[in-house]
């Protein structure tokens, strides 16, 4: 039998690691600035899932809100088989047990770490 995916935590990487975050899974496309690797501890980097840099820029220019129309540009992207393939494996690992996303955003509720965290619930 298996276990429903629970939604994943949504963390700040530099936030330090808690004990009920599991599978710490860092989906930025760029190593965050100034945190080591060692600090970080970060059991899986998917670069496939990360948003595109031109998605990444456009979102960031965007003026007003525009949340909704990068979140169907995101999921656009996250349908590519590598992605796709990424994002099965991390459904797989949540269904096993606590998932934890990490990301530098500021805003990580309003970012692709949310959207990720949505499609992972299960």
């Amino acid at each position: 039998m298996t276990r429903a995916a629970s939604r994943p935590r949504i963390r700040r990487v530099y936030d330090p690691p808690g004990s009920g975050d599991g599978v710490r899974v860092l989906v930025d496309r760029l190593w965050p600035r100034g945190l080591s690797k060692t600090d970080a501890h970060v059991d899986e980097w998917p670069k496939s899932l990360t948003p595109s840099t031109g998605l990444r820029r456009w979102y960031h220019a965007a003026e007003g809100d525009a949340y909704e129309e990068f979140r169907r540009r995101y999921e656009a992207e996250l349908a590519r088989p590598e992605a796709a393939e990424a994002l099965d494996r991390l459904r797989d690992l949540a269904r096993k047990g606590p998932l934890t996303l990490l990301t530098a955003s500021r805003e990580p509720d309003r970012g692709h770490a949310a959207v990720l965290a949505e499609l992972l619930k299960g």
